[in-house]
């Protein structure tokens, strides 16, 4: 959920500046083309990965490069994320952890920009549906954290396995083959077991009539 994706969520919002996620923009004004690095770390929210796949874990460090641009209609930020991931490879369900590099873009728009920009014979439920899908400044304040958990999760692989060559498990007793390379079991083809089973019966058969008398003989006896 966003935190500020309206424009009235975030006139009547309260960011907190002493949140780590939360960013001031007011020493770049409103002059285009103004820029302002930063590097901070923060703690990472919840539920920042994909769930019961992979993330990061609730208050581990995230590493943040960002940048910010004063444009025309607010404030650009880029920037890139990183952080250690931890999850559960997908063959053989051993628990793995991955370093995950994250990059964003977002535009923070000016609240009054909304208004400016926007045309007079414009359609209110066209307006309504791009609000929706937009961040806006709370007196030059922004929120991170819904742009940063968007972009951990599309870098987040969505069937992390613990190495490339994972040989994962053994479908018939759900041993790790990695630590048992020679583990196999016997199968034999459902298509030729009731042949085999044929196979048998005829070779009993077979030894019952070596155990009885030869054709013919008893004849000759009689004679």
């Amino acid at each position: 959920m966003r935190t500020i994706s309206k424009a009235g969520e975030a006139l009547n919002g309260h960011l907190d500046h002493r949140n780590p996620l939360v960013f001031d923009t007011h020493e770049l004004g409103r002059r285009p083309g103004a820029l302002k690095r930063l590097t901070r770390s923060a703690d990472a929210p919840k539920d920042l990965g994909i769930d019961g796949v992979i993330g990061v874990p609730e208050g581990a460090p995230v590493e943040l490069d960002v940048r910010l641009e004063s444009v025309m209609e607010g404030v650009l930020v880029t920037g890139t994320a990183r952080a250690s991931a931890e999850g559960e490879c997908v063959r053989c369900l051993e628990p793995l952890s991955l370093e995950v590099e994250a990059d964003f873009q977002e535009m923070f728009s000016y609240p009054d920009a909304d208004d400016r920009n926007r045309s007079k014979t414009a359609d209110p439920v066209d307006d309504a549906e791009d609000d929706e899908d937009r961040y806006f400044l709370e007196d030059g304040l922004f929120d991170l954290e819904s742009v940063l958990r968007d972009a951990v999760v599309l870098a987040l692989p969505m069937q992390p396995v613990c190495k490339e060559t994972c040989a994962g498990l053994c479908s018939e007793c759900g041993i790790r083959l990695d630590e048992n390379p020679g583990h196999h079991h016997d199968v034999v083809d459902a298509r030729w077991a009731a042949l085999q089973g044929l196979a048998e019966t005829v070779q009993d058969g077979e030894k019952d009539n070596m155990g009885g008398a030869e054709p013919g003989v008893d004849e000759k006896q009689e004679k």
